[in-house]
């Protein structure tokens, strides 16, 4: 399996794009603004898109890409999510004001988006991979997703703050990598406590709950740009204490590749 990072940025600015993985040349997890990186052929060879929840800086290209590749498809693109947040997309952006309502042009019969709600712990088989819903704790409902191809898992864990049923899913599955988010720095720990988002401190506590005899590389992603170098460097400081266990902890970056 293949993963191809488009988009991992907690904002937007130069060579900033918000969250977006590509999966293989079919599936999409999150559609932030790194969907705008593909050429329109990748784009039109998308049929899949899981969405973790409804803020805007993981939909913001879903609107664009379909309006680019819709005319061109002969079958429409499956989204999927909790339907808390279809219903978001169909009230607040597919609603014929903000955007065209896509899921029913050109026509009810064959529409360019077709919407399947996913509930926590459900598994749906695409092209292959097998991906299941985590549970995640953010300031909207929100799912995190682990991804299994013939290997072991990626696991996003998507916007979340502290989330124990996540952890105790995490340590039943086999992870290749974990990407886990860590929006704001150790000042800002209260807006990420109100916001439903990691600082260091807090991501360091998540990541005691997986069993000691689990070992796997950890990215940390969503950081805000004007705070990465801070974050990183208030991870890798605790990271080096000897008061906290020590993780295989990097930086994900926009055009990373991986393959489990």
């Amino acid at each position: 399996m293949k993963v191809r990072v488009l988009g991992c940025s907690g904002a937007i600015a130069k060579d900033c794009r918000t969250t977006s993985f590509l999966l293989g040349t079919k599936v999409l997890i999150d559609a932030g603004t790194g969907v705008g990186d593909l050429t329109l052929d990748e784009m039109q060879d998308i049929d899949h898109v899981f969405l973790t929840h409804s803020h805007l800086d993981h939909i913001a290209a879903l609107p664009l890409m379909l309006d680019a590749t819709g005319a061109r498809r002969d079958k429409p693109i499956y989204l999927y999510g909790l339907q808390s947040t279809l219903d978001a997309l169909k009230a607040h952006i597919f609603n014929d004001v903000i955007w065209p309502d896509f899921s029913q042009i050109p026509s009810i019969q064959s529409p360019f988006l077709k919407f399947f709600p996913v509930e926590v712990g459900q598994q749906t088989l695409v092209n292959g991979m097998l991906i299941e819903a985590l549970p995640a704790q953010h300031s909207v409902p929100a799912l995190g997703y682990a991804v299994c191809q013939n290997g072991p898992c990626w696991i996003f864990t998507g916007d979340t703050g502290a989330c124990p049923d996540l952890w105790l899913r995490v340590n039943q599955l086999n992870v290749g990598i974990l990407v886990i988010e860590t929006a704001f720095s150790k000042k800002e720990r209260a807006l990420a406590l109100l916001s439903g988002h990691l600082d260091p401190q807090s991501m360091a506590e998540q990541l005691n709950h997986i069993d000691f005899d689990k070992v796997f590389p950890i990215y940390i992603t969503h950081t805000k740009p004007a705070e990465t170098e801070l974050i990183m460097r208030e991870i890798e400081q605790l990271n080096g204490m000897e008061s906290h266990r020590r993780f295989d902890i990097h930086w994900l970056r926009a055009g990373h590749e991986f393959s489990l």
